[in-house]
């Protein structure tokens, strides 16, 4: 008897279930008449009177309502009516903020029963906050989730809070991007749903470029043109050392500096992953030409160790004629008078270039699976993905969208928008250097010497490789 009465209940509880997500997610509109109770009956394999008794609820919490004659149909929102919510975690710094907000009310406009509510979290704690909330049994339903979270839950351990679901029209093939997946994907497992992403390249001032007689549609081809445009750009008025004007910015960044590694041919870990390898003559001659720019051919600042941020304030305040940066922090320049576009990183021994992202995350322990998947699908789909590109420079995972150029407006996106198009092929995470955060850290706090000029680029490279190395064996060794 007892387990009749478990078979009864697990199949008024599907249904009491089914028919409450098709209300709330949209798949049945108010003013929508529901199937017949004999209908009903037979679909679920319930008496007439169990899913009377069902629908009563349902009138109870004002979703649907009793019409004499004509049965029940979906009752619009109304008064104090309730409503399934959705806890969509983000952290707080995103450039994409305004635009996400749009997106929810416009969601919650097509899902009248439906409120998103909006968490904002400190970037700098973000999945530490997040870890400790889903361990408490309090995270979020969906959650905002850059290539450089990711690498923070696998360096915790703790994937198995992250649900990668993916919705059917976003393909890494044919409606995405290949290299866009790989950002979230780890041993053969995806983490989450591509939402928006972004290569670096280089921002450049037209104004200052054809003031210094540097053609606007110049395309650098090395190293060696990248140097020649700096100096040319780089201004000493007064002839007193101070520069008025700098030719080329980066920052210390490790979503930065390390291109020039790749692009000529070197690589921070060995390829097994085990050893660190920074002293590879590749890499010194990578870092000696960073260097210069700054201290031999002086076409450059400093690169600040305290702001990660300097070359787009530089830029902003057009001071600077050429600098590193990505498509989030061109949102900066918007509304702002200046004339400027951009052009893929010129390369040395091979093309390279850094690739960041964001992903949508459900939590897997989440009661509402189906209400946050149809997020995910509105989020990543057209209506969504083009309220990113129409007002921000990010660029959206949904390629019809990414690549529309009818979609761009010269107020906000610079006229070779579509530049990433181009530097995609050859773009790399930067988790694929093979460092894990802690470290990642560490050896930009490492590099600090190097910036500052207090060591050459050798004595950098062979110092910071014995130290990592000498890290990894006592750790091995404990």
């Amino acid at each position: 008897m007892l387990r009749r009465r478990n078979d009864f209940m697990e199949r008024y509880n599907d249904f009491l279930r089914s028919l409450r997500d098709e209300i709330v997610t949209g798949e049945l509109q108010p003013g929508e008449y529901i199937l017949p109770e004999n209908t009903l009956s037979e679909k679920y394999g319930l008496s007439r009177v169990s899913i009377r008794k069902a629908l009563a609820q349902l009138v109870e919490e004002g979703l649907i309502e009793k019409i004499a004659g004509k049965g029940n149909r979906i009752k619009p929102p109304e008064g104090e009516q309730l409503v399934s919510t959705v806890k969509l975690a983000w952290f707080s710094n995103s450039y994409e903020l305004d635009i996400v907000k749009r997106i929810i009310q416009v969601f919650e406009q097509l899902h009248p029963f439906v409120k998103i509510e909006l968490q904002l979290l400190p970037s700098v704690e973000y999945t530490d906050l997040l870890i400790r909330q889903f361990e408490n049994g309090q995270g979020p339903d969906l959650f905002m989730m850059g290539d450089v979270h990711l690498q923070e839950w696998i360096d915790a351990g703790k994937t198995d809070y992250l649900e990668g679901y993916v919705p059917s029209h976003l393909n890494p093939e044919s409606t995405s991007y290949q290299k866009v997946f790989d950002l979230f994907s780890y041993r053969g497992k995806i983490f989450g749903a591509p939402f928006l992403f972004s290569p670096v390249v280089i921002c450049y001032n037209k104004k200052l470029f054809r003031e210094s007689g540097v053609p606007e549609t110049i395309k650098l081809s090395d190293w060696d043109g990248l140097l020649e445009v700096a100096k040319q750009c780089t201004r000493d008025l007064k002839g007193d050392g101070i520069a008025e004007q700098y030719g080329f910015c980066s920052s210390s960044s490790y979503n930065r500096w390390p291109l020039f590694l790749l692009q000529n041919g070197g690589r921070i870990m060995s390829e097994d992953g085990r050893r660190c390898v920074l002293s590879r003559k590749e890499n010194i001659e990578a870092l000696e030409f960073c260097t210069d720019l700054m201290y031999k051919h002086k076409v450059s600042p400093i690169y600040s160790h305290v702001s990660n941020t300097l070359a787009e304030s530089l830029f902003s305040k057009q001071r600077v004629a050429m600098i590193l940066t990505t498509y989030y922090f061109m949102n900066e320049f918007r509304g702002q008078s200046i004339d400027w576009d951009i052009m893929p990183v010129p390369g040395r021994r091979e093309q390279a270039s850094l690739l960041l992202g964001g992903a949508l995350t459900m939590n897997p322990r989440t009661d509402q699976v189906k209400l946050v998947k149809k997020l995910i699908d509105f989020m990543t789909g057209t209506v969504a993905q083009t309220l990113i590109k129409s007002y921000g420079c990010t660029i959206p995972a949904l390629r019809s969208v990414a690549e529309d150029h009818d979609l761009l407006n010269p107020s906000i996106h610079p006229e070779h928008y579509n530049a990433f198009i181009e530097v995609l092929p050859w773009a790399r995470s930067p988790r694929s250097l093979g460092l894990s955060v802690q470290e990642a850290n560490e050896l930009g706090d490492e590099m600090n010497l190097l910036w500052a000029r207090m060591e050459s680029p050798q004595e950098a490279c062979k110092r910071i490789e014995r130290k990592f190395n000498d890290e990894r064996e006592r750790r091995m060794a404990t």
